[in-house]
């Protein structure tokens, strides 16, 4: 049997514990107004910081009522001055991750607002910029998250934005009833297509802060960085961006990959005729608390991505193949402990028998070269292969296979990095971490988690964007405010020139089209090293491609 681990289902576990955060008003800041193309906004210039903030900037028509389910509109024009001081809504999803805390105006389906961290003295600055997409399965996440908040990254002289799109149900349903009211004959991918709208809006309007809409880098972490390799492929957004950022993910079998659009209309029929919707017309006459109740449960992968012929011409290995992707530097990686070993044993205590039996199931007659990659030994050593199995098959697979696609199919500078700092304990001892990087409250009654020996997934996204301070959970050490400064570097360094050496940061080569590219091991002490795990992913490669 042919292993088929999706994306999704080793998160739903999870139990929320962060609420809401409420917006304070800024004490150290005051109004500064620009005007866009659709009308003039006003944000906060704070002068502790320097740096000026729109937050809650439409970029598209509200997807509601007959714009449910369609391609995100042009924001019509507006008059006076538009208040952009505070978050806007996030969109409409479910408590899934305990890691997520929110500073959003509550959630709607009015959810299409990005947000501006600008540094620039002048409009003539021309400075580089980032869009960051965050994470969180195509089912949760949003713009307004701390660990996402693009004032530290500003700093470094780059303007900085967050960007919301639909999720769930509302970014990803297919019906055929759609696809043939669509001028392109299509539907699904709204999430992705709000992504590529903003950009427009990036191109359209990025200059009135002092930004370069030819210098336009586009990062994410998990769901997020699956939606940058998405965009680098798509040839509604490949023209759009100048370099790319990848944190754990790709858009690749077996993460969130895209299917045939056939199959996505079959799905959401389906639904559909289960919920007694027997029109298009009934589903979006449907309010938004009824389509909320009666989705519960299909947030997490149920409504894919979509091979559309409009937004996805193809599977991404066949896009990156074909040499019709964006031809742009790309800076990727991911965690030395994607997952726990515990999705590879269903959640039972881990021990030689147990995981020789798991692999079998998994592996059938190739288990013997599985055990050969991820050996047996002392239960330590065994529970590191188990460990690193269940992360290559969750997400680090995917994101090698961007890396080597792209790697093989172009003659950019490409970067690869293993991420392999742990956080540190949590400063409130009834918390615990849970799976995919979410933060739960301890129970007696479960079994003990086990404790992270490496870089859990989403443990970067601080560290990368310079946010430590606003995660309060944790007792940050100064080794980890020295990691976070030595990425956050490299990052900076890459998003403004192409390359994230320089400020006499570790050199960190390109990896070469070569049997043993050289990857930066990002910790304390980070060094170059030959990539010594490939055999691994060329190994998992070659049981994907019999999907």
């Amino acid at each position: 049997m042919h292993p088929k681990i999706t994306f999704i289902g080793i998160v739903v576990s999870l139990i929320p514990f962060f609420t809401t955060a409420q917006q304070a008003e800024n004490q150290n800041a005051f109004p500064v107004q620009i005007t866009l193309s659709n009308g003039i906004i006003e944000g906060d210039f704070d002068i502790k910081t320097n740096i000026q903030s729109f937050k809650g900037i439409p970029f598209a028509q509200p997807p509601v009522g007959n714009l449910r389910w369609k391609a995100p509109q042009p924001v019509t024009n507006w008059n006076g001055v538009k208040q952009t001081k505070k978050f806007g809504p996030r969109g409409i999803q479910s408590n899934v991750f305990g890691d997520m805390g929110f500073r959003s105006d509550g959630l709607s389906e009015d959810c299409l607002y990005l947000n501006v961290w600008a540094p620039a003295k002048t409009s003539a600055e021309k400075l580089p910029v980032l869009v960051y997409f965050y994470g969180g399965g195509f089912a949760a996440g949003d713009g307004s998250e701390n660990r996402y908040d693009g004032e530290n990254m500003a700093k470094k002289g780059i303007i900085t934005l967050t960007v919301n799109y639909r999720l769930g149900i509302w970014g990803f349903f297919s019906h055929p009833e759609l696809t043939k009211e669509s001028p392109y004959h299509a539907s699904g991918n709204y999430g992705l297509l709000d992504q590529n709208a903003a950009l427009k809006w990036v191109q359209a309007n990025i200059e009135k802060f002092g930004g370069d809409p030819k210098r336009v880098t586009i990062a994410g972490e998990s769901a997020g960085s699956i939606a940058v390799s998405a965009q680098m492929a798509s040839p509604l957004s490949k023209g759009l961006i100048a370099g790319a950022i990848g944190e754990s993910g790709g858009s690749i079998f077996p993460t969130l990959a895209p299917v045939p659009l056939a199959q996505a209309e079959k799905t959401g029929l389906e639904f559909a005729q289960k919920i007694g919707a027997n029109s298009l017309k009934e589903l979006r006459s449907m309010s938004t608390l009824e389509l909320y109740q009666k989705s519960i449960g299909t947030s997490l992968g149920v409504f894919k991505t979509t091979i559309d012929g409009y937004f996805l011409t193809q599977t991404l290995p066949e896009i990156f193949e074909a040499k019709k992707q964006a031809m742009i530097p790309l800076l990727l990686g991911w965690n030395s402990e994607e997952m726990t070993y515990r999705a590879l044993t269903a959640g039972k205590d881990l021990n030689n028998e147990i995981y020789i039996q798991k692999v079998k199931e998994l592996y059938g007659s190739k288990a013997d070269k599985v055990l050969q990659l991820y050996p047996i030994g002392t239960p330590e050593v065994t529970e590191q292969s188990a460990t690193d199995l269940s992360g290559d098959r969750f997400i680090a697979y995917s994101s090698w296979k961007w890396f080597d696609l792209h790697r093989k199919n172009s003659t950019q500078a490409i970067y690869r990095y293993y991420y392999t700092h742990p956080r540190p304990e949590m400063r409130d001892n009834s918390l615990e971490a849970g799976l995919a990087g979410g933060v739960i409250k301890k129970n007696s009654n479960a079994p003990k988690t086990p404790i992270p020996k490496g870089a859990v997934h989403s443990a970067e996204i601080e560290y990368a964007m310079g946010n430590l301070a606003s995660n309060k959970e944790y007792a940050w050490t100064e080794d980890d405010y020295q990691v976070s400064e030595i990425m956050m570097n490299y990052f900076a360094n890459f998003i403004k020139t192409g390359n994230p050496n320089g400020d006499s940061l570790p050199v960190w080569p390109i990896a070469k089209n070569e049997e043993k590219p050289e990857i930066m091991l990002i910790d304390v002490n980070s060094k170059a090293v030959k990539a010594e795990n490939d055999a691994r992913y060329l190994f998992l490669d070659k049981e994907y491609l019999q999907q």
